[in-house]
């Protein structure tokens, strides 16, 4: 417990990385062509590339430096080693490496690069475990549970495969959500869960923000399958972008969320978000600050950063071009500078290093950024 856990995407690549997908992997529109200012919907902030031994020249003139405008790709082992390597400067304790349906053409990308987590965890000394993304995965039901037995469960065996209360720890992200992505009855997810749990697991269950009061995200009739869960971690991507909101939401949903798993011996893991970076939501920190304000003195058991590496949602912690300077000329991409205060590129690492050490009581719960952005 008091655990600070960031969501891992590892799903870059890029054409000429060897990885057997070969596209541009959500770098870009067109995963056939480099990203550029025509191909170009996914990219909402630019990685700061500088210590990088490897990047793929894209489509993109010059950054505003000169620089040439290169990315990287996740399937390069050194990628992901400078990775963990930041998790463990930055007091990231643990890594839930992000696992969609890996029967099609992501298959084997994905497989490559959870050796490549397993290998760079076990190097830095950080805990990673498996979340599986249920999103979109017509034949969850059976498909999961074989992929755990027949590929992903030698990964506990590793010395860096987290554990709680003894037990190897798998996320599922997705249930109960009000979508056409996530279709599943309570009853589909129920066994899923209960199977998890009889493999010896402590199963994560990332979960609508609204699955104890009700709402337009969660589907009816859920609750005895969220309580299933040995942890709950509520989603939080979209519902907030703003200080005010988190501490809305703190007041209707998350007083009440503790409340609710400790009635139930349920460990309660909410979200922080450092906010998206082009719709201008980081306040130069303030916004991540209050959610960890908020967050620990609600009592939770540990945080969920959303996410590390999500550079296509805007909403990453890894180091990220601190200024106009550092994106490609005419992108019209935003640096961490957006609102006018400077910001170094390891800034939300260094912010969420102080929530990981205000959560382990290290330093006094407090509303004031310890953090100086620059």
């Amino acid at each position: 417990m008091g655990r600070i856990t960031v969501g891992y995407q590892g799903w870059y690549a890029c054409i000429g990385d060897g990885a057997p997908i070969n596209t541009w992997w959500h770098w870009s529109q067109n995963g056939g062509q480099a990203p550029s200012p025509s191909n170009n919907n996914t990219i909402k902030a630019w990685p700061d590339m500088r210590e990088f031994t490897r990047g793929y020249q894209t489509g993109y003139g010059n950054l505003n430096n000169g620089n040439p405008a290169t990315l990287f790709s996740s399937y390069d082992q050194q990628t992901v080693d400078m990775h963990f390597g930041w998790m463990s400067a930055y007091g990231c304790d643990t890594a839930a490496l992000q696992r969609f349906n890996p029967n099609g053409s992501e298959g084997p990308t994905r497989d490559a690069i959870t050796a490549k987590v397993r290998s760079a965890a076990e190097t830095h000394g950080v805990k990673f475990y498996i979340m599986y993304d249920a999103s979109g995965w017509t034949s969850m039901q059976s498909e999961m549970k074989a992929d755990w037995t027949n590929k992903m469960r030698a990964y506990t065996s590793s010395s860096a495969y987290a554990r709680q209360n003894g037990k190897p720890v798998v996320g599922i992200w997705g249930f109960g959500f009000s979508d056409g992505n996530h279709p599943w009855d309570a009853g589909t997810c129920l066994d899923v869960i209960n199977w998890f749990k009889g493999q010896g697991c402590y199963v994560v269950g990332g979960v609508p923000r609204e699955w104890r009061v009700g709402g337009a995200g969660t589907r009816t009739g859920f609750l005895d399958t969220y309580h299933a869960f040995n942890m709950i971690s509520p989603w939080m991507v979209g519902a907030i972008s703003d200080a005010a909101g988190s501490d809305n939401v703190y007041n209707t949903i998350n007083v009440g969320d503790q409340a609710d798993c400790t009635s139930h011996g349920i460990d309660y893991q909410p979200c922080v978000l450092p906010g998206d970076v082009s719709a201008r939501q980081r306040r130069h920190g303030d916004f991540m600050w209050r959610q960890f304000y908020n967050m620990v003195r609600v009592g939770a058991q540990g945080i969920y950063i959303s996410m590390f590496d999500e550079f296509t949602e805007g909403n990453q912690i890894a180091k990220t071009a601190p200024d106009s300077s550092w994106v490609p000329a005419g992108s019209g991409l935003l640096g961490l500078d957006e609102d006018g205060t400077w910001c170094s590129s390891d800034y939300y690492l260094r912010l969420t290093a102080d929530g990981g050490r205000m959560l382990k009581k290290q330093i006094a719960l407090t509303p004031a950024r310890p953090t100086s952005p620059s």
